[in-house]
């Protein structure tokens, strides 16, 4: 399953690396990847609940405003 996560808030790549920890910390997250450019994360595995992905980077200090399958 992949997920792109749209997030505003990350300015610098301090910030992406905080993101992509904190998704990949995700209990069924195979891979995380963000993109700060484009100020989206790529995240595929199994198992988990999109709803989870926002309460990830939420508490990585940023907001996601959407999730796409």
């Amino acid at each position: 399953m992949k997920h792109i996560v749209n997030i505003e808030g990350m300015s610098c790549g301090h910030c992406a690396m905080r993101v992509k920890k904190s998704l990949s910390e995700v209990a069924g997250v195979t891979s995380a990847e963000v993109d700060l450019t484009a100020k989206q994360a790529t995240v595929e595995g199994e198992g988990f609940d999109a709803s989870m992905l926002k309460v990830a980077v939420e508490k990585a200090g940023y907001q996601a405003v959407s999730i796409l399958p």
